[in-house]
């Protein structure tokens, strides 16, 4: 079989196996680098810039992270099957697939997030900002925000983590957040791995923060692309008196 037969082979079988997976836009799949893998990964070339710029284009195109990698566990998949024509240590590609194109695909992002004023695009929480100007509105509220109001913290222990498990890691304690503050409550990111929650205090706020370590841990154990983060540690922080108190905590907890 020549190069350009087997090339086209294993565009068709990825672009199958992805929408078999649950690829929302048929039409968005084809790209230039699509062309540019299938050329690598059948080629004894590195395929990590040519995953990259694919990272970058999903991300372009709009492609969620999620998305992104579900097309990604699809390739994988064929060449598995495929192992006859490709590389003969293709075993050893997930991770390294993971990480090039999680990587192109974070600079995109990472580069539009100036311009999402309340939302961060990897988490999908608010952003700090966002956070810092409702402490403002409950500052102006009420003149007892300090007692009515409290912040919840989780922060991941990550000094041992690469920069892809700390994504992956901040990803599942977000969805754990959200389970058990859905009533409103801001929950925001304050760095690559703090998250806060700014809520009202009621009699209900130590089991919700009861749940949400136990949901944390869940969350974590359930990935091992996560093993090497420590568990997460939640805990209540009283607020300041003063908003401008308030604005340098988070500042400092962010840190």
């Amino acid at each position: 079989m020549g190069v350009a037969q087997a090339e086209r082979l294993l565009k068709s079988r990825w672009r199958t196996a992805t929408m078999a997976a649950g690829w929302a836009f048929p039409a968005d799949w084809p790209l230039a680098e699509v062309d540019e893998v299938c050329a690598a990964m059948l080629d004894d070339a590195d395929p990590g810039d040519a995953l990259v710029r694919l990272g970058r284009a999903r991300a372009e195109a709009g492609a969620g992270l999620s998305e992104t990698l579900l097309d990604l566990a699809a390739l994988h998949a064929v060449l598995t099957e495929m192992s006859h024509m490709v590389s003969p240590d293709v075993d050893a590609l997930p991770s390294r697939m993971v990480r090039m194109t999680a990587l192109g695909w974070a600079d995109v992002v990472t580069k539009q997030a100036g311009e999402c004023s309340a939302e961060d695009p990897l988490t999908g929480l608010a952003t700090a900002a966002y956070l810092r100007t409702r402490l403002g509105e409950v500052y102006r509220e009420t003149p007892v925000a300090p007692l009515d109001y409290a912040l919840v913290l989780l922060r991941l222990d990550v000094h041992r983590a690469t920069g892809w498990s700390r994504v992956v890691a901040m990803t599942l304690v977000s969805d754990a957040l959200r389970t058990v503050f859905d009533g409103g409550e801001t929950v925001a990111t304050l760095g690559p791995c703090v998250a806060a929650v700014l809520v009202r205090r009621d009699g209900l706020l130590a089991r919700r923060v009861s749940n949400l370590r136990v949901l944390a841990a869940d969350r974590l154990a359930d990935d091992p692309n996560v093993r090497p983060v420590g568990p997460a540690k939640v805990w209540v922080e009283q607020l300041p008196d003063t908003h401008a108190e308030a604005r340098a905590l988070l500042t400092s907890l962010g840190r």
